[in-house]
Protein backbone atom coordinates (compact mmCIF):
# COMPACT_ATOMS: atom_id res chain seq x y z
CA UNK A 1 0.00 0.00 0.00
CA UNK A 2 1.37 3.32 -0.65
CA UNK A 3 1.48 5.79 1.87
CA UNK A 4 0.68 9.71 0.76
CA UNK A 5 3.16 12.17 1.96
CA UNK A 6 3.35 13.30 5.32
CA UNK A 7 3.99 16.85 4.54
CA UNK A 8 1.19 18.87 2.43
CA UNK A 9 1.85 21.43 -0.26
CA UNK A 10 -1.26 23.85 1.40
CA UNK A 11 -1.90 24.73 5.28
CA UNK A 12 -5.08 22.64 6.44
CA UNK A 13 -7.41 24.63 8.15
CA UNK A 14 -6.81 24.49 12.41
CA UNK A 15 -9.11 23.77 15.19
CA UNK A 16 -7.75 26.35 17.65
CA UNK A 17 -10.26 25.29 20.36
CA UNK A 18 -11.99 21.57 20.66
CA UNK A 19 -15.39 22.93 20.79
CA UNK A 20 -14.82 23.38 17.14
CA UNK A 21 -14.59 19.86 16.35
CA UNK A 22 -17.69 17.58 16.53
CA UNK A 23 -18.03 15.90 19.94
CA UNK A 24 -14.80 17.99 20.78
CA UNK A 25 -15.49 18.61 24.51
CA UNK A 26 -16.26 15.19 24.88
CA UNK A 27 -12.88 14.03 23.12
CA UNK A 28 -11.02 16.37 25.60
CA UNK A 29 -13.19 15.07 28.47
CA UNK A 30 -11.78 11.20 27.36
CA UNK A 31 -8.44 12.21 26.73
CA UNK A 32 -8.11 14.02 30.20
CA UNK A 33 -9.34 10.90 31.74
CA UNK A 34 -6.74 8.46 29.79
CA UNK A 35 -4.04 10.72 29.98
CA UNK A 36 -4.44 11.38 33.81
CA UNK A 37 -2.27 8.06 35.17
CA UNK A 38 0.37 8.41 32.16
CA UNK A 39 1.35 12.14 33.02
CA UNK A 40 1.59 10.97 36.92
CA UNK A 41 4.50 8.16 36.40
CA UNK A 42 6.37 10.85 34.11
CA UNK A 43 8.84 13.22 36.32
CA UNK A 44 11.17 16.11 35.08
CA UNK A 45 11.43 20.05 35.43
CA UNK A 46 9.82 21.29 32.17
CA UNK A 47 6.30 20.16 30.46
CA UNK A 48 5.20 21.71 27.20
CA UNK A 49 2.00 21.43 25.75
CA UNK A 50 2.29 21.88 22.30
CA UNK A 51 -0.62 23.16 19.85
CA UNK A 52 -3.84 24.55 21.08
CA UNK A 53 -6.08 21.73 21.62
CA UNK A 54 -2.91 20.14 23.68
CA UNK A 55 -2.72 23.55 25.52
CA UNK A 56 -6.74 23.54 26.61
CA UNK A 57 -5.95 20.41 28.99
CA UNK A 58 -5.29 20.81 32.76
CA UNK A 59 -3.36 17.33 33.61
CA UNK A 60 -3.70 17.80 36.67
CA UNK A 61 -2.81 14.55 38.09
CA UNK A 62 1.42 15.67 36.56
CA UNK A 63 3.83 15.93 39.26
CA UNK A 64 6.18 18.31 37.16
CA UNK A 65 5.51 21.67 38.40
CA UNK A 66 6.48 23.45 35.49
CA UNK A 67 4.24 23.47 32.99
CA UNK A 68 3.99 25.23 29.43
CA UNK A 69 1.32 26.39 26.89
CA UNK A 70 2.60 26.64 23.42
CA UNK A 71 0.17 27.63 20.76
CA UNK A 72 0.32 29.79 17.28
CA UNK A 73 -2.86 31.33 18.69
CA UNK A 74 -2.27 34.40 21.49
CA UNK A 75 -4.82 33.62 24.36
CA UNK A 76 -5.02 33.60 27.99
CA UNK A 77 -3.68 30.27 28.32
CA UNK A 78 -0.98 30.74 26.04
CA UNK A 79 2.55 31.14 27.58
CA UNK A 80 4.74 30.62 24.61
CA UNK A 81 3.08 31.75 21.11
CA UNK A 82 5.17 30.38 18.26
CA UNK A 83 4.82 27.54 15.57
CA UNK A 84 5.00 23.97 16.61
CA UNK A 85 7.19 23.25 13.46
CA UNK A 86 9.96 25.97 14.77
CA UNK A 87 9.84 25.37 18.44
CA UNK A 88 11.94 28.52 20.04
CA UNK A 89 13.59 25.66 22.39
CA UNK A 90 16.88 25.02 23.72
CA UNK A 91 18.19 22.11 22.88
CA UNK A 92 17.69 18.94 24.95
CA UNK A 93 15.73 21.27 28.16
CA UNK A 94 11.71 19.78 27.85
CA UNK A 95 11.40 16.46 30.26
CA UNK A 96 8.18 15.83 28.51
CA UNK A 97 5.78 17.16 25.55
CA UNK A 98 2.27 16.14 25.06
CA UNK A 99 1.37 16.43 21.57
CA UNK A 100 -2.64 16.06 20.87
CA UNK A 101 -4.55 15.70 17.18
CA UNK A 102 -0.82 18.81 16.27
CA UNK A 103 0.56 16.37 13.95
CA UNK A 104 -2.88 15.32 12.45
CA UNK A 105 -3.83 19.50 11.41
CA UNK A 106 -0.25 19.69 10.98
CA UNK A 107 1.36 20.70 7.51
CA UNK A 108 4.88 19.53 7.51
CA UNK A 109 4.40 16.73 11.08
CA UNK A 110 7.61 15.41 10.23
CA UNK A 111 9.02 18.67 11.08
CA UNK A 112 7.23 19.11 14.39
CA UNK A 113 8.32 15.45 16.19
CA UNK A 114 12.17 16.25 14.90
CA UNK A 115 12.03 19.68 16.88
CA UNK A 116 10.62 17.34 19.55
CA UNK A 117 13.80 15.44 19.07
CA UNK A 118 15.79 18.39 19.18
CA UNK A 119 14.41 19.71 22.31
CA UNK A 120 14.16 16.57 24.45
CA UNK A 121 16.09 15.60 27.23
CA UNK A 122 17.93 12.14 27.51
CA UNK A 123 15.65 9.78 28.56
CA UNK A 124 12.45 12.32 28.38
CA UNK A 125 8.79 11.70 26.99
CA UNK A 126 6.87 12.47 24.06
CA UNK A 127 3.26 11.89 24.87
CA UNK A 128 1.33 11.68 21.44
CA UNK A 129 -2.65 11.56 20.46
CA UNK A 130 -4.17 10.83 16.97
CA UNK A 131 -6.61 10.10 14.86
CA UNK A 132 -7.17 6.58 14.10
CA UNK A 133 -7.72 5.95 10.25
CA UNK A 134 -9.23 2.54 10.29
CA UNK A 135 -12.29 3.53 12.93
CA UNK A 136 -15.48 4.92 12.00
CA UNK A 137 -14.40 7.77 12.13
CA UNK A 138 -11.79 7.50 9.81
CA UNK A 139 -13.81 6.07 7.22
CA UNK A 140 -16.38 8.59 7.46
CA UNK A 141 -13.99 11.27 6.95
CA UNK A 142 -14.07 10.58 3.12
CA UNK A 143 -17.98 10.42 3.05
CA UNK A 144 -19.91 13.44 2.42
CA UNK A 145 -21.51 14.02 5.65
CA UNK A 146 -21.04 17.50 7.53
CA UNK A 147 -18.43 18.74 5.05
CA UNK A 148 -18.07 21.57 7.18
CA UNK A 149 -16.17 19.80 10.69
CA UNK A 150 -12.94 20.28 10.74
CA UNK A 151 -12.21 16.87 11.04
CA UNK A 152 -12.47 16.51 7.77
CA UNK A 153 -9.16 18.53 7.43
CA UNK A 154 -6.95 16.23 9.61
CA UNK A 155 -4.86 13.65 7.84
CA UNK A 156 -5.49 11.19 10.16
CA UNK A 157 -1.76 9.31 10.50
CA UNK A 158 -2.07 4.98 11.40
CA UNK A 159 -0.67 4.51 14.86
CA UNK A 160 2.27 2.37 12.73
CA UNK A 161 3.19 5.37 11.14
CA UNK A 162 3.78 7.91 14.09
CA UNK A 163 5.57 4.36 15.91
CA UNK A 164 8.20 4.62 12.75
CA UNK A 165 8.90 8.26 12.67
CA UNK A 166 9.50 8.34 16.34
CA UNK A 167 11.75 5.31 16.31
CA UNK A 168 13.88 6.45 13.33
CA UNK A 169 14.36 9.10 16.19
CA UNK A 170 15.59 6.68 18.44
CA UNK A 171 12.46 7.31 20.60
CA UNK A 172 11.61 3.86 22.43
CA UNK A 173 7.15 3.23 22.68
CA UNK A 174 6.14 2.60 25.74
CA UNK A 175 3.10 3.02 25.73
CA UNK A 176 -0.14 2.60 23.38
CA UNK A 177 -3.55 3.20 24.66
CA UNK A 178 -6.82 2.94 22.31
CA UNK A 179 -9.63 5.48 23.30
CA UNK A 180 -12.76 6.65 22.47
CA UNK A 181 -15.13 4.64 20.25
CA UNK A 182 -17.41 7.07 18.25
CA UNK A 183 -18.09 8.30 14.29
CA UNK A 184 -17.35 11.95 15.87
CA UNK A 185 -18.71 13.41 13.14
CA UNK A 186 -22.46 12.67 14.14
CA UNK A 187 -24.08 14.79 16.98
CA UNK A 188 -25.20 11.41 19.09
CA UNK A 189 -22.47 10.25 21.53
CA UNK A 190 -22.03 7.14 23.33
CA UNK A 191 -22.16 7.24 26.69
CA UNK A 192 -18.85 5.90 28.52
CA UNK A 193 -20.28 3.13 29.96
CA UNK A 194 -22.81 2.13 27.30
CA UNK A 195 -22.99 -1.51 25.69
CA UNK A 196 -21.49 -0.71 22.06
CA UNK A 197 -18.74 1.03 23.65
CA UNK A 198 -17.99 -1.71 26.33
CA UNK A 199 -18.50 -4.09 23.64
CA UNK A 200 -16.20 -2.56 20.97
CA UNK A 201 -13.65 -1.77 23.85
CA UNK A 202 -13.25 -5.87 24.07
CA UNK A 203 -13.52 -7.27 20.99
CA UNK A 204 -11.94 -4.43 18.92
CA UNK A 205 -10.10 -2.46 20.57
CA UNK A 206 -7.75 -1.42 17.40
CA UNK A 207 -11.05 0.00 15.58
CA UNK A 208 -10.38 2.88 18.46
CA UNK A 209 -11.53 6.46 17.23
CA UNK A 210 -8.35 7.96 18.64
CA UNK A 211 -4.96 6.39 20.00
CA UNK A 212 -1.99 7.74 22.43
CA UNK A 213 0.98 6.91 22.17
CA UNK A 214 3.97 7.34 24.72
CA UNK A 215 7.77 7.29 23.68
CA UNK A 216 10.77 7.72 25.81
CA UNK A 217 13.65 9.07 24.37
CA UNK A 218 16.85 6.50 24.43
CA UNK A 219 20.45 7.94 25.82
CA UNK A 220 23.05 5.95 23.62
CA UNK A 221 26.00 5.64 25.96
CA UNK A 222 29.56 6.50 24.48
CA UNK A 223 31.81 3.70 25.71
CA UNK A 224 35.27 4.19 24.36
CA UNK A 225 36.64 0.89 22.77
CA UNK A 226 39.41 -0.66 25.04
CA UNK A 227 42.69 -1.62 23.44
CA UNK A 228 42.98 -5.58 22.86
CA UNK A 229 46.34 -6.86 24.86
CA UNK A 230 47.77 -9.54 23.15
CA UNK A 231 50.19 -12.34 25.49
CA UNK A 232 53.42 -12.25 24.29
CA UNK A 233 55.39 -15.55 23.94
CA UNK A 234 57.17 -16.98 26.45
CA UNK A 235 61.07 -17.83 25.84
CA UNK A 236 63.79 -19.55 26.85
CA UNK A 237 66.09 -16.43 29.17
CA UNK A 238 69.21 -19.04 28.43
CA UNK A 239 71.94 -17.83 25.80
CA UNK A 240 71.66 -19.72 22.75
CA UNK A 241 74.71 -20.87 23.03
CA UNK A 242 74.47 -22.32 26.51
CA UNK A 243 71.38 -24.30 25.65
CA UNK A 244 73.57 -25.80 22.02
CA UNK A 245 76.14 -27.03 24.42
CA UNK A 246 73.46 -28.82 26.59
CA UNK A 247 71.89 -30.19 23.79
CA UNK A 248 76.01 -31.51 22.34
CA UNK A 249 76.95 -32.67 25.80
CA UNK A 250 73.75 -34.37 26.33
CA UNK A 251 74.12 -36.47 22.63
CA UNK A 252 77.68 -37.25 23.45
CA UNK A 253 76.49 -38.87 26.93
CA UNK A 254 74.54 -41.10 25.12
CA UNK A 255 77.02 -42.22 22.75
Amino acid sequence: MLLRAAKRDEKPRYPDVWSRLSQGERVKEELERELAPVVERLFGYYLLKVGALSSELTLATSPIKHKFNFSANISESTQLCGKSNQLPIQNNSVDVFVVLAELDFAQDPHQIVREIDRSITSNGHVVIAGFNPFSLAGIMKYLPINRNNLLHQGRFFTAARVKDWLQLLDFEVIQQEQVIYSSLFMRKRLGEHSRIMRWCKRYCPWFSSMYIIVARKREIPLSPIKQKWHLKPKFNNAPATASMSNTQSSRSNKN
